[in-house]
């Protein structure tokens, strides 16, 4: 019996929603925190650049401002479900 292979699927592509940092028109800082949370998804993680366009060095501000806003209880580790 000879072993056929599968045909591979292609990955659908990722739709990005460009927040460009002209969009980013607040301090990124962790007292904005109903600001940071447009960054997260529903389960409270966070959006990586591929989705919201933003460049690296922002993404790490921002990475680093939502996870002071966790410690101090002001968004979410994990949403409720």
């Amino acid at each position: 019996m000879i072993n056929m292979a599968k045909p591979k699927l292609r990955k659908p592509r990722v739709i990005r929603e460009k927040i460009t940092p002209e969009k980013i028109n607040f301090v990124i800082s962790y007292k904005n925190y109903e600001k940071l949370a447009r960054l997260m998804n529903d389960r409270a993680k966070i959006l990586g650049r591929k989705r919201t366009g933003i460049p690296a060095k922002a993404q790490r501000k921002i990475s680093r401002e939502i996870k002071r806003a966790r410690h101090l209880g002001l968004l979410p580790f994990s949403s409720r479900v």
